[in-house]
């Protein structure tokens, strides 16, 4: 019996389309074709798993980019390495080097493409991250010199309700007995900043 190449492919919302994708695991030659929406938050991947259950020694998993794999480069990690202890090859359509296939008669080399690969995403997730904290950065900027910046929404205040009018009238209480902030963090679990600002509020010294 022959290998199976098994193409997979996935977007993170139900709006997004998963066209692109499929069409070039059809033009690849994939002989299964797998293919789900489903979230970033919740990564159960029903279909994936069924695909997983079926690949065998040898077979070759053929997907976009790595970000098929998880949410972030431990889960992506771990799957590469599943895999790989599988002995399943993998190809990344987005990234021709990480085709597994090619390195099978050069000892060490299969290895050094792994380590790349995990050299590579650790750079990727921070680029992200920065690239949001920028933007987030910049935004809020762009808002104060509108004047449409104000910052996040208080929850406990004087005229706050429910849950959070308890809790901040325990730390006006405990403001009053003359607990200490430190203490009254300990107590309640608001960080001290907040506490700061509840004693500001009311004008406690």
């Amino acid at each position: 019996m022959r290998n199976l190449i098994f193409g997979y492919a996935r977007v993170s919302s139900k709006n997004q389309n998963l066209s692109r994708q499929l069409q070039e695991l059809k033009e690849y030659g994939c002989d299964r074709i797998y293919q789900e929406k489903q979230s970033g938050k919740d990564f159960d991947r029903p279909v994936y798993r069924e695909m997983r259950s079926k690949m065998r020694f040898g077979d070759v998993l053929v997907l976009h980019d790595l970000s098929r794999f998880g949410r972030n480069k431990q889960e992506i990690k771990d799957e590469w390495e599943a895999l790989i202890g599988e002995e399943i090859d993998i190809v990344v359509l987005n990234m021709p080097i990480l085709d597994t296939r090619k390195y099978k008669e050069l000892k060490g080399v299969g290895q050094l493409v792994s380590d790349l690969v995990l050299t590579l995403l650790s750079w990727m997730v921070e680029e992200e991250r920065t690239r949001i904290r920028t933007a987030q950065r910049e935004g809020i900027e762009i808002a104060k010199k509108l004047g449409k910046f104000k910052g996040g929404k208080k929850r406990y205040h004087k005229g706050a309700t429910g849950k959070d009018r308890v809790i901040y009238d325990e730390v006006v209480r405990c403001l009053k007995g003359n607990m200490s902030v430190m203490d009254i963090h300990r107590k309640t679990g608001l960080s001290r900043n907040t506490i700061y600002s509840i004693k500001k509020e009311v004008e406690i010294n």
